[in-house]
């Protein structure tokens, strides 16, 4: 099973800190060169960051899992010195037959070409109500968004693209410090939330959201984009001897407090 992981925006990602899990993943710059498009009664507007940071997404990664309670645990043990990090599981896909794809190809073969000499833009369906109930869209408005993404990748436009399901079969983890927490979804702030995303590639920001704006989206009425610039992974310092011992130290602690917890649930029974 896939699960996708988005890491979700602090001060230090917005200052152009990358976290130092998600690897191999998609980084996105601050949103400080950030653009969302509002589309209402048919008619666009844009305005520009910096957006709040509790409404922005860091970066993202595919995992392979087993099982949600699998990736759950696996997030759970990605660098601890991303203190503060929250990590947001979600289900893949959309509701219907509509097609993810990445730099594995399409369902029909085609595979992406990435440009080095275009840069990669994130264009981001922030959900609503609609997104969150997972309405699955009439067939013909799926099977057009299946055409414009095949067509896209043949083009060389799109590189990859997928729905997320809402999140009442998502989840997120919280570290701070030693200790990690879950909180099950769903959650109610759904105008933080992310539905789906494309990532294409353009030689100005302006190619981008004119992308943006043609794209035949699931849904005909009002919606919110969200363009972000993709950044190369940064080169990160090796971890000095100081910063292995912690990270001993704080690993250390989170198997002995899971090991504690284990305890407790068998001597109750559970």
């Amino acid at each position: 099973m896939e699960f996708m992981v988005l890491r979700r925006a602090n001060q230090s990602t917005e200052r152009g800190e990358q976290p130092p899990a998600l690897e191999p993943g998609v980084f996105l710059r601050p949103s400080t060169e950030a653009v969302r498009l509002t589309r209402r009664d048919g008619v666009w507007s844009q305005s520009t960051g910096p957006f709040p940071p509790k409404e922005l997404i860091a970066g993202f990664t595919l995992v392979e899992a087993a099982s949600r309670e699998d990736v759950i645990e696996q997030v759970r043990w990605w660098p601890l010195f991303d203190s503060g990090a929250v990590y947001e599981i979600r289900d893949p896909g959309c509701a219907g037959e509509c097609h993810s794809f990445d730099e594995r190809g399409t369902v029909l073969g085609n595979v992406p070409q990435r440009d080095v000499a275009l840069t990669r833009y994130v264009v981001f369906l922030r959900s609503d109500v609609e997104a969150e109930a997972d309405l699955i869209p009439p067939p013909e408005v799926i099977d057009r968004m299946n055409d414009t993404n095949e067509a896209g990748v043949r083009a060389r436009v799109l590189l990859a693209g997928s729905g997320l399901r809402g999140t009442a079969t998502g989840a997120r983890v919280h570290f701070a410090n030693s200790k990690t927490t879950v909180v099950d979804g769903p959650f109610t702030e759904v105008k933080e939330l992310i539905a789906g995303y494309w990532m294409v590639q353009a030689a100005s920001r302006e190619d981008a959201i004119g992308w943006a704006q043609g794209y035949p989206y699931p849904h005909p009425g009002d919606l919110t984009l969200e363009i972000r610039e993709a950044c190369e992974r940064l080169e990160h310092r090796e971890f000095t001897p100081e910063m292995r011992a912690a990270e001993e130290r704080l690993r250390a602690e989170l198997l002995e407090a899971g090991l504690r917890g284990a305890l407790a649930k068998k001597n109750r029974g559970l």
